[in-house]
């Protein structure tokens, strides 16, 4: 993706989200609620200065392991509820506050926080400060908010650093394969993946090619598959990533020639046809806090949810997405598939097509097949299953099974001109997007991928049946952890857990 792009799509993210929690000039321990009024605020623009708005593994392991610190920082608090990573002694009832929530919230973030972004340590502390708390507090008092804070923060991180993302950049040498000149390379592969196809070359018409991105200013770069590792993180709501498994995607066979171009036709065909609305809706959900994150915010303030209640239902849809993603990067690893963008020019070579032109072009009736671009920048990695598709279905599958509806209810206005991919130009007039019903949203986020150009339509149903079938596993693991009655999923809160100070297995 251009860096402009990122940049623009970013700033956007930051207005739409302060417009949508109307930020307070103080904070109240006894009346606000530490996560959306102190703590995102905080997260998103580091995010988005460290990653592009559409690098879901990245963005999810941020939200879910911040949204995990924060469920076990508040589960001392609850009636019922147990930590994943921690089990810490319930507190009396007299001690169940918002404000002891808020203090626990913060320290445990801050613990979360220096792990993902060491770099911004400062700012972490700042955001503590800030409210009147002191960041150096050592207390692991499993009787106090401060403690129970560190201990609840700790627990997740001792565990979370080494869950096989290579966060550290330390995986080669915790398996005896020891190579200097890997160490300390945060998030680096070390599964030893590599493409079939060379950016300039395809070799193999089925396989994914490495797309060559522009950065800006002249500057060019070859993508590498975003963290292929990611198959290999251990989940929350299932053991194995093996039990979900999508079909062969065979029209991708470039030796079934028929279906080959077919598909590579639909593609063509979709972006040729592309509305304003239908831009602006691609361009939503490329970005993933401002569709699933934002979303779910607003499910939560419209439903004027307590602060555990956000905790709860904010947590539930990120490790849906999350687990997802998992079992999506062991598929788009196993099928390796090829983009749109590499079979258009493998079918049709420089000859005319029709479709759209780029931006500001609309539709082109005799653009060289080679310079068609999707409308949407192409994704650094395989691209089946749809990893947008499957996220948007485990959201909106535990979101029905959390609130017992299909109601949803969202919409917001998109000014004319406010496009990322096309300014000034796209939408023509004010328009506005939303949906009635989660199964409305799940769909059009899907098709959403289609009609940009960034994935073939077999993609978008292999991942909506992960995503659903995971959003459920995601939604049981949870609801157990909050009835006080764990036992499903992956057992990642049996590691490491601390009981008031002592492990908890």
């Amino acid at each position: 993706m251009n860096t402009s792009l990122v940049r623009r799509s970013a700033a956007a993210a930051v207005l739409s989200l302060a417009s949508l929690l109307e930020a307070q000039s103080g904070f109240s321990f006894d009346h606000d609620q530490a996560p959306k009024d102190a703590v995102i605020p905080a997260v998103v623009p580091v995010i988005f200065a460290s990653v592009a708005p559409s690098d879901a593994p990245l963005i999810l392991r941020t939200t879910t392991l911040l949204n995990n610190v924060w469920f076990d920082a508040i589960a001392p608090f609850g009636e019922t509820s147990v930590g994943i990573c921690s089990q810490i002694d319930r507190r009396p009832a007299a001690e169940r506050t918002d404000r002891n929530r808020n203090i626990a919230i913060f320290h445990a973030s801050f613990h979360m926080l220096n792990s993902l972004y060491p770099n911004e340590r400062d700012a972490w502390r700042g955001l503590l400060l800030g409210v009147g708390l002191d960041p150096d507090d050592p207390s692991l008092d499993p009787t106090s908010p401060v403690g129970i804070g560190n201990i609840a923060g700790r627990a997740v991180v001792a565990f979370r650093e080494h869950d096989g993302m290579n966060q550290l950049g330390d995986e080669r040498a915790r398996h005896g394969a020891e190579d200097r000149y890997d160490q300390g390379r945060r998030y680096a592969d070390y599964t030893g993946y590599a493409p079939r196809n060379t950016p300039y070359e395809l070799e193999e018409a089925g396989r994914w090619q490495p797309a060559i991105v522009d950065a800006g200013h002249g500057i060019f770069r070859v993508q590498q598959f975003v963290t292929p590792q990611f198959q290999h993180v251990v989940p929350f709501s299932y053991r194995d990533p093996r039990e979900f498994r999508s079909p062969r995607p065979t029209a991708s066979d470039p030796d079934r020639r028929e279906a080959y171009r077919r598909q590579v036709d639909e593609v063509l065909s979709a972006s040729a046809a592309m509305t304003d609305r239908q831009k602006m809706v691609a361009e939503l959900f490329d970005d993933k806090i401002a569709s699933l994150g934002f979303s779910a915010l607003f499910v939560t303030v419209s439903r004027n949810m307590s602060l555990e209640e956000f905790v709860h239902y904010d947590f539930l849809t990120n490790l849906a997405a999350f687990d997802t993603g998992i079992a999506i990067w062991q598929e788009k690893a196993r099928h390796d598939s090829v983009r749109p963008f590499s079979a258009v020019r493998h079918v049709y070579g420089d000859r005319p097509v029709t479709a759209w032109g780029g931006p500001g072009q609309g539709t082109v009736r005799d653009l060289p097949a080679n310079r068609w671009r999707s409308y949407l920048p192409v994704a650094d990695h395989p691209e089946y299953p749809s990893g947008s598709a499957a996220f948007c279905a485990a959201h909106a599958e535990s979101s029905r099974l959390y609130f017992g509806s299909d109601v949803l209810g969202w919409s917001m206005p998109v000014p004319q001109g406010s496009s990322v991919i096309e300014p000034g130009h796209t939408p023509q007039t004010n328009i506005t997007i939303g949906w009635d019903t989660w199964t409305e949203f799940e769909e059009e986020c899907g098709a959403s991928r289609f009609w940009a150009g960034v994935h073939f339509l077999p993609s978008i149903s292999a991942g909506q049946d992960i995503g659903r079938e995971v959003g459920a596993r995601a939604y049981e693991f949870l609801m157990g952890h909050i009835r006080g009655e764990p036992g499903r999923g992956s057992g990642s809160g049996r590691r490491g857990g601390r009981r008031g100070g002592r492990r908890d297995d």
